[in-house]
C-alpha cells in the first residue's frame, strides 16, 4: 500500500471515529442531565426540563452538522463572527436549529449578531446600553417579524472583574429595564458563568446560589412564577451540580465536541 493510500484510510477512519464520538458523547451528555434533573431537591423548576445547549466554540459547522442529525436542536456560540458564518453555513442543513449567543456582546456587533438565521436567544445582555441597541436593531433587523426576541439577563455572581455581568446589585434593575422600556425583547431569565476554581466538596457554588436568590427577587417583584424565570447556569464541569441546584439551561462544550483548539482569536 502505497503512503499516500494508507494516510487517505488513515484520515478517513480517524474521521469515522471522531463522528461517532460526538454522538455517543452527547448521548451520554443527556443522560447525565436527565438523571441530574431525578435529584433536585427543590420544588421549583420541576416543570421545566432543563435545556441542554451545545457549545461548538472553535469546532467547525460539520461537527454541528453531525449534533444536528443526533437530534439536538439548541446550540450556542461565544463569538459574533463564529455565530454569523455557521448559522449561514448551516441555515438549509438544519432549518429549525436554535442559536444562542453565550458570549461578551459589543454594542457595535450587535446588528451583525442579529443577522444571524434562527438566533433564538441571546443570554448575555449585562447593561441598560446595550439592551437597548438590541431592542432598537432588532425591530429593524431583516430577521424581524414581529415577535420579540428572547433574552437573559447575565449576573456576575463571582464578582470577577475579568466576567462579564450586572452586579447583582444592579440585577433587578435591568431585568426591570428590559421588561418596561424595551418592547421588542421578552425577557426569559436570569444567567451567569460563575467561579471555575470551586471545591464542590465544600458544597454547593455560591455562584449558583445568589443566581437563584436573583430568580427569586426577580419573582417576588414582578409576580412571576418560577417557570417565567429560567436559569442558566452550568457547563462542561459543572452542569449536573447546577442541574440539582435548579438550573433550567446548560451550556455544555468540551464534553460533547472534545477540547478547543484556537489557530488564532476569534472575535
Amino acid at each position: 500500500m502505497s503512503g499516500g493510500i494508507y494516510k487517505f484510510l488513515k484520515r478517513v477512519m480517524s474521521t469515522a471515529s471522531s463522528n461517532s464520538n460526538l454522538v455517543e458523547n452527547l448521548s451520554s451528555v443527556k443522560d447525565r442531565v436527565a438523571s441530574s434533573a431525578a435529584k433536585r431537591t427543590s420544588k421549583d423548576n420541576l416543570t421545566l426540563l432543563p435545556r441542554l445547549v451545545c457549545v461548538g466554540k472553535t469546532k467547525p459547522a460539520s461537527d454541528i452538522q453531525l449534533v444536528y442529525n443526533a437530534g439536538q436542536r439548541h446550540f450556542g456560540e461565544n463569538y459574533v463572527n463564529e455565530i454569523v458564518e455557521k448559522s449561514h453555513d448551516l441555515q438549509e442543513t438544519c432549518p429549525d436549529i436554535k442559536w444562542h449567543f453565550i458570549g461578551r456582546l459589543q454594542s457595535n456587533k450587535v446588528g451583525k449578531l442579529l443577522g444571524c438565521p434562527n438566533l433564538s436567544l441571546i443570554e448575555t445582555i449585562d447593561s441598560e446600553k446595550l439592551a437597548d441597541r438590541v431592542d432598537k436593531l432588532w425591530v429593524s433587523s431583516e430577521r424581524y417579524s414581529g415577535t420579540p426576541l428572547d433574552v437573559m439577563v447575565q449576573i456576575n455572581t463571582s464578582n470577577e472583574e475579568q466576567k462579564s455581568g450586572v452586579s447583582t446589585e444592579k440585577a433587578l434593575d435591568l431585568v426591570e429595564h428590559v421588561m418596561v422600556k424595551c418592547e421588542n425583547l421578552h425577557f426569559t431569565g436570569v444567567m451567569t458563568i460563575g467561579s471555575f476554581s470551586h471545591d464542590y466538596s465544600t458544597g454547593p457554588n455560591p455562584d449558583f446560589l445568589t443566581l437563584l436568590q436573583c430568580k427569586e427577587k426577580v419573582m417576588e417583584k414582578f409576580s412571576l412564577s418560577s417557570d417565567d424565570v429560567e436559569v442558566s447556569m452550568g457547563m462542561s464541569n459543572d452542569f449536573e451540580h447546577a442541574i440539582e441546584l435548579g438550573s433550567t439551561n446548560v451550556r455544555v462544550g468540551s464534553t460533547i465536541f472534545g477540547a478547543r483548539e484556537y489557530a488564532s482569536k476569534p472575535s
